[in-house]
């Protein structure tokens, strides 16, 4: 069903930060290292040495939650674990993405082939044939509080397993059945354990806060771009970028940030036209504090990324099976891996990053259009008063500024009791993680705009040159979007900015530049 241009071989606990985006940009070929199977085959055995000698082991022959004093007998095992994905499955609200689904998936394929949750090959062969066949569980985004694992969206993912429900096969909705007889893939019937291994677990969160992390990402690069192309427009200066000034401080981000600043900016025209005979002392923090914000920023989004990398190579279900325990006998051991809080708090702390991005290059938006401030034309336009030019762009730009103050509010402070008290506290990772999209989107159109007002002022210097980057970056710009000479239709020059932002096409000739974002 899906033609895929790569493979990639996981082995479980050792993926990285480029595949993770890799796969979250495009659909790759997963290939199950031979290793991991033996370590699955143990563990799925030590759950059907726990069920033949008979003990009670929670969520093996146990109810769930609350329910786990309750004894399930043998012959009901299945029931049990297919009844567990049936009830759990509340999920409401739109669907999650490919993108968002495509990481889910391959973090629960990479957790299951550790061998501590008891599954059957058969369990992670069956999601590896759906992921590789395109065929994308339909999971609603709203109904897990991020505790007891990501419950109710990770059983709309095993649904599809079971031939239940709806999936999307390239982008179009279709019943399970369908897709997976299309597919050759056979419905599972689940043996005890698997149900509870399947949706215990973080990969929901983790995988919406990566994709609020790759956003991130391309939003520090564009923001870095439009910033150095206004600090440009607005005649300021690039003595504050200076490696010295940075040193001194010691902020690894920060040193970083300049760096980059005074490569972007480096062999401009337009500066070089006024480094003598210029009447302005300093300019805006804006401009003049972009690496100490950015460089933050920057820092941040790294140690954001640790821990998520963490996160996905981890086995967040429960209970685990240790083969390492008395006399050489597996052990089945409750815990709480599935308790979200490390990816709630660098969902919130993320939120402050793509917040900040956006804050100021709002600030810049608004210093462009003040004729006092940036020597340009009021409002960026020929004839102000006959033409609003950017007046109303920068009110768009501020409403959504402020929309991100309320969305960075955090999530994890907060915490309501579920499971009748036996689930006192929660994470509530997943909100945290998926309300990172609307502000990255919010923050695109900022920056898009901000890329639309330099390059008006960039414009208005003319027959002067930018540096060759922020050139190239005009050019681009004006493939797709005009001079705005006087008052037109705004709205699709702004998303016209915003799609080349969310794209990474701000800085698609000058990765290298950005590499040691990614080091």
């Amino acid at each position: 069903m899906t033609q895929h241009s790569k493979s990639w071989t996981l082995t479980p606990g050792a993926m990285t930060l480029g595949v993770l985006r890799a796969v979250w940009a495009a659909p790759v070929k997963l290939i199950l290292a031979a290793e991991a199977y033996p370590v699955i085959e143990a563990s799925a055995a030590a759950v059907q040495a726990i069920v033949a000698k008979g003990d009670a082991a929670y969520g093996i022959n146990t109810g769930f939650g609350l329910l786990a004093k309750t004894r399930i007998p043998d012959e009901k095992l299945e029931q049990l674990q297919r009844n567990l994905i049936l009830s759990h499955s509340v999920g409401t609200g739109e669907l999650l993405s490919d993108a968002v689904v495509r990481l889910i998936m391959l973090m629960k394929i990479g957790s299951l082939a550790r061998g501590f949750s008891g599954v059957r090959p058969l369990i992670v062969d069956t999601l590896i044939a759906l992921y590789n066949a395109g065929i994308m569980p339909a999971i609603p985004a709203k109904g897990s509080v991020g505790a007891s694992g990501d419950l109710a969206p990770l059983s709309h993912m095993t649904l599809a397993m079971l031939g239940v429900g709806d999936v999307r096969v390239n982008g179009e909705l279709m019943p399970a059945p369908e897709a997976l007889a299309q597919a050759g893939i056979a419905p599972v019937v689940l043996a005890a354990k698997e149900g509870l291994a399947l949706i215990n677990g973080t990969q929901v969160s983790n995988a919406l806060t990566l994709h609020g992390l790759f956003m991130a990402e391309r939003l520090l690069e564009a923001a870095m771009v439009t910033g150095a192309l206004s600090l440009d427009a607005a005649k300021g200066s690039d003595a504050p970028f200076d490696a010295r000034v940075h040193a001194v401080r010691g902020q690894p981000g920060q040193i970083l940030a300049a760096q980059m600043y005074r490569q972007l900016v480096a062999n401009s025209a337009i500066r070089a036209s006024h480094l003598e005979g210029d009447e302005r002392v300093q300019d805006p923090y804006s401009l003049r504090c972009q690496p100490q914000v950015m460089g933050a920023c920057l820092d941040l989004i790294g140690n954001v990324g640790r821990t998520l990398l963490i996160e996905a190579n981890a086995v967040t279900d429960n209970p685990l099976i240790f083969q390492d325990g008395p006399n050489g006998q597996a052990e089945i051991v409750s815990g709480g891996n599935f308790h979200a809080e490390p990816v709630a708090f660098a969902a919130d702390t993320l939120a402050l990053a793509i917040a900040e991005i956006g804050a100021l290059a709002e600030r810049r938006i608004a210093l462009l259009i003040d004729a006092t401030l940036s020597g340009l034309p009021p409002f960026l336009v020929r004839d102000p008063g006959v033409n609003s030019g950017f007046m109303i762009a920068h009110v768009t730009a501020a409403a959504l500024a402020s929309e991100n103050k309320s969305l960075a509010h955090p999530a994890s402070v907060d915490s309501l009791p579920t499971s009748a008290n036996q689930e006192d506290h929660v994470s509530m990772a997943t909100f945290a993680g998926r309300r990172l999209d609307d502000m990255a989107h919010n923050t695109a159109v900022i920056v898009g705009i901000e890329l639309l007002a330099a390059a008006q002022g960039i414009d208005f210097h003319r027959p002067l040159k930018t540096s060759p980057h922020l050139e190239h970056v005009h050019h681009q710009l004006r493939q797709k979007v005009p001079f705005f000479d006087a008052d037109r239709f705004f709205a699709p020059d702004i998303e016209a900015a915003k799609q080349m932002v969310l794209r990474g096409e701000l800085s698609s000739t000058c990765k290298n530049l950005f590499a040691p974002l990614y080091a």
